[in-house]
C-alpha cells in the first residue's frame, strides 16, 4: 500500500464543488488569457517531467504495471498531453464559419466547475486528458480517481 485516503461521502463532494465554485467565480484562473493559462500548464509539465522517474515509480506501485513500461509510456505521454492543451489546443477565441446563408460563431470559454472520474489503468495520463482541456479553457475541476478496497 502506498497511502491511505479517507474516503468522501456526500457532504465532502458538496464541500469541493463548493471550493471549486469559489475558485472559478473568484479565482484568476478562468478570467487569465488562454497564454497565460498555457504557460502554467507548460509549467506543470515542466515539473513532471523533470520528476519523472518518481512518478514512474508511483504508477508502478499504483497500478502494478512495470516501471519500465510507465517511464517509457505513461508519463511522456501525459507531458504531451499538457503541451498539447497549453500550446492552445482550446482557445476561448471560438471559430466562425458560413452555412448557407448563415453565419455561425462559436464561443469557446470556461463554463465553471467540471466534474471527472478517472479509471486505475493510466492514473497519470487519464488525468491529464481530462485536466488539459478543462484547465486550457479556464475551468476549475473536481476529480474523483479510481477507488480499489483491499
Amino acid at each position: 500500500m502506498i497511502t491511505q485516503v479517507a474516503e468522501a461521502d456526500a457532504p465532502d463532494v458538496d464541500k469541493a464543488v463548493a471550493a471549486a465554485r469559489a475558485a472559478f467565480d473568484k479565482g484568476p484562473w478562468r478570467k487569465m488569457s488562454a497564454s497565460q493559462r498555457g504557460n502554467l500548464m507548460n509549467k506543470l509539465a515542466d515539473l513532471i517531467e523533470k520528476h519523472a522517474d518518481e512518478l514512474a515509480q508511483l504508477e508502478a506501485l499504483d497500478n502494478g504495471k512495470p516501471y519500465h513500461v510507465a517511464r517509457a509510456a505513461d508519463l511522456p505521454l501525459t507531458i504531451a498531453c499538457y503541451r498539447y492543451y497549453a500550446a492552445g489546443r482550446t482557445r476561448t477565441m471560438g471559430r466562425r464559419f458560413r452555412e448557407r446563408q448563415l453565419l455561425h460563431l462559436h464561443q469557446h470559454e470556461p463554463v465553471g466547475v467540471v466534474g471527472q472520474i478517472i479509471p486505475w489503468n493510466f492514473p497519470l495520463l487519464m488525468q491529464a486528458w481530462k485536466l488539459g482541456p478543462a484547465l486550457a479553457t479556464g475551468c476549475t475541476v473536481v476529480m474523483k480517481p479510481q477507488s480499489r478496497r483491499h
